[in-house]
């Protein structure tokens, strides 16, 4: 299976990833450190000094950047909270906490322990600054990196949603109003307005001719809109299905394959011509497990006439599932959190259904068409 990310390892068990969009800002700050900032600021040093100062001065703002993201992490997991991953890229980075806050007080300090992180940081290095006066590079190194922290630590504090300073706003809207949808429908529309202001700064700067500064302002500005709207369509459809349980969605149509039934026989009987993509291994009429196409494919061609279903199927103990009266959002919280795009329904060791990612789009056109209201205030 492909992934967009490169592991780098993990921190406190948390996987560690670098999208591969990473490399492009590392280049573009590379080339802007060493053509522009460093020579304007540190006059007669030779070339490749720059070069390399650059470059070792973007690798220091990742990690900064991860230092940000593991602030979050920290305090999400004080509050029980799992962090799937945090991930580098274009923007910066991303942690991605399992979990909405139980709390506006835990949405509060999570949301700040970032900001915070990098102030800590700035000041750090605003420390080092007196006692690298003898030794330029790592001045130039020390300051830069002060005002970067220092700079970070106020852009993630404007109120626009999902930056961390919409993230402190909603926590206190949600302590205020003491509704969750509440707090996240207006910090996401405060975001889209945020987000508007960026492009239309943007707009201003290369009319004014700074195309270059003008046309980033202008994509941040798009991507915080695409982020803040994201964040209330997320919570429409949360509106839609609560109180919706799994067994209004689930489907009965799933097919069971015996144990010993080998991959070509699996691809010639069951998979061409039907299109299924998920199928109940069973032996004597018991559920042995289950198994999906992805594992199919990972099969080499070559190997599908020995290679039966129950070598490669994941075993009922450590098969996913939920039961019919689950709640469909609490059932799709956990397929992210399993890395799966569809969940048995069991009874008693039983299948009796499949749900599926299709299914919940389904159930939520019936809900939009009949125009079914939000059971929350």
């Amino acid at each position: 299976m492909k992934t967009q990310t490169i592991p780098l390892g993990r921190i406190l068990n948390i996987p560690i990833g670098l999208d591969y969009s990473w490399f492009l800002i590392f280049i573009l700050l590379t080339w802007s450190l060493a053509g522009s900032y460093y020579p304007g600021e540190f006059k007669n040093w030779p070339v490749a000094e720059y070069w390399i100062l650059g470059a070792i001065t973007a690798i220091m703002l990742f990690v900064s950047v991860l230092l940000h993201e593991l602030g979050h992490s920290v305090v999400a997991l004080r509050y029980k909270i799992p962090v799937r991953s945090i991930t580098l890229f274009i923007f910066g980075g991303v942690a991605q906490i399992a979990a909405e806050p139980p709390t506006a007080t835990a949405e509060f300090w999570i949301a700040l322990a970032g900001p915070v992180v990098s102030f800590a940081l700035a000041g750090i290095f605003a420390i080092l600054q007196p006692l690298v006066t003898g030794f330029s590079p790592l001045l130039a190194l020390a300051k830069y990196l002060a005002y970067i922290n220092g700079t970070l630590g106020l852009f993630n504090l404007i109120p626009g949603f999902p930056l961390d300073g919409g993230r402190v706003f909603r926590a206190i809207v949600w302590g205020i109003t003491h509704s969750f949808r509440r707090a996240t429908l207006i910090a996401g529309w405060v975001g889209r307005v945020v987000a508007f202001g960026f492009i239309l700064v943007g707009v201003y700067f290369m009319f004014s001719g700074n195309i270059i500064s003008g046309l980033w302002i202008a994509f941040i500005g798009w991507f915080l809109e695409s982020a803040a709207n994201s964040q209330v369509q997320q919570q429409e459809v949360h509106d839609l299905l609560e109180g919706h349980q799994v067994s209004q969605a689930m489907s009965r149509d799933f097919t069971f394959i015996p144990s010993n039934t080998s991959l070509q026989q699996l691809a010639d009987d069951y998979i061409l011509g039907s299109g299924r993509r998920f199928f109940i291994v069973e032996e004597n009429s018991q559920v042995m497990g289950i198994l999906t196409l992805q594992s199919v494919q990972q099969v080499p061609r070559s190997e599908w006439l020995t290679t039966n279903v129950r070598q490669i199927m994941v075993p009922a103990g450590q098969m996913h599932w939920v039961r019919p009266e689950t709640l469909i959002w609490d059932a799709l919280e956990k397929m992210d959190q399993d890395g799966v795009n569809q969940l048995p329904v069991m009874v008693n060791g039983q299948v009796v259904g499949l749900l599926t990612r299709e299914n919940v789009i389904s159930l939520l056109r019936t809900l939009q068409k009949f125009k079914v209201k939000p059971l929350t205030n």
